[in-house]
């Protein structure tokens, strides 16, 4: 089951491989030998990978099922520690997860060297029931399915250019001045969260250099691209970029924690919950005191 799980969860064999540290040929037989004892497809296989069949879904569903009471159960019977093992998967937006979570990650590790961390960075929302990872950061609070949702900190975001093109197109007086001149942003029918629609609120309509990516954009912005919104956050990183308007255009957002609900007893997870929200408000607060 925990290999049926791997593939239907990564949709390929190279990909639950990975995860399993198996080779996917081996991965594959393992596949075959379970639908020929069940007698069932459960996997519709094509170039593009595994999906499940109908007979599959069910299963996937029961699977799961059976997971979740196994992780209850061992964390029902776990006495209280203060050690940090094992490993854990944190699912991120890719700004948070470049730039703020390896230092966060790195320190955490330090402390606690049996604890495997893996950071997934993609600008998406995770999903939790599909057990993609174990928690994630979010920046806006879901409000359907059954999750835990804890407010982390909030976070500030500027206009921002560098210095190399302000000198060649002028320092912008206001807002208005903007629709004259160059804008990076996220290309935007790929923006995954409305709190992430910062240009639409400043009436800017054309991107002229786009990315899905937080780290793309800050590198447009630092080569000299256009004026781009930029988390202050992220600035102590690329010393070229300068903050502007800033009394005009300043925003806030906040970071998430999310967790599933099943995951409440876990007492090794909501440990390590807590050490984490306390360890990227003070990497926060530690990076934006420098922007």
């Amino acid at each position: 089951m925990r290999l049926f799980l791997a593939v239907a969860r990564e949709s390929s064999l190279s990909g639950a491989g990975k995860v399993l540290r198996l080779d996917p040929a081996t991965l594959g037989r393992r596949v075959a030998r379970l639908e020929k004892a069940l007698e069932v497809v459960l996997f519709v296989k094509s170039p593009q990978g595994y999906a499940l069949t109908e007979a599959g879904a069910q299963l996937m569903e029961r699977a799961a099922a059976v997971e979740q009471a196994v992780r209850m159960a061992s964390a029902g019977v776990a006495g209280p520690s203060d050690r940090m093992t094992g490993q854990i998967r944190i699912g991120a937006p890719d700004g948070a997860a470049n730039f703020l979570l390896p230092q966060v990650c790195a320190a955490l590790g330090r402390d606690h060297p049996e604890l495997d961390i893996q950071i997934v960075a993609l600008p998406r929302v995770f999903n939790l029931s599909r057990r993609e990872a174990d928690m994630a950061i979010g920046v806006s609070a879901p409000t359907a399915g059954r999750l835990i949702v804890q407010k982390v900190s909030d976070y500030h975001l500027h206009l921002a250019a560098s210095a190399d093109y302000l000198a060649a197109h002028g320092r912008p007086q206001s807002v208005a001045d903007l629709k004259d001149l160059r804008i990076v942003g996220y290309i935007p029918d790929m923006i995954f969260d409305r709190e992430l629609d910062y240009l639409a609120d400043l009436g800017l309509s054309r991107v002229a250099l786009a990315s899905n990516s937080v780290s793309v954009q800050l590198q447009m912005v630092a080569r000299g691209g256009g004026i781009g919104v930029v988390h202050d956050f992220v600035l102590p990183f690329a010393p070229e970029v300068e903050r502007i308007l800033t009394d005009a255009v300043s925003l806030k957002r906040s970071f998430y924690l999310i967790r599933h609900a099943d995951d409440k007893s876990n007492r090794r997870l909501s440990r390590f919950a807590d050490l984490f929200g306390a360890a990227i408000r003070a990497e926060l607060s530690r990076l934006e005191a420098k922007a």
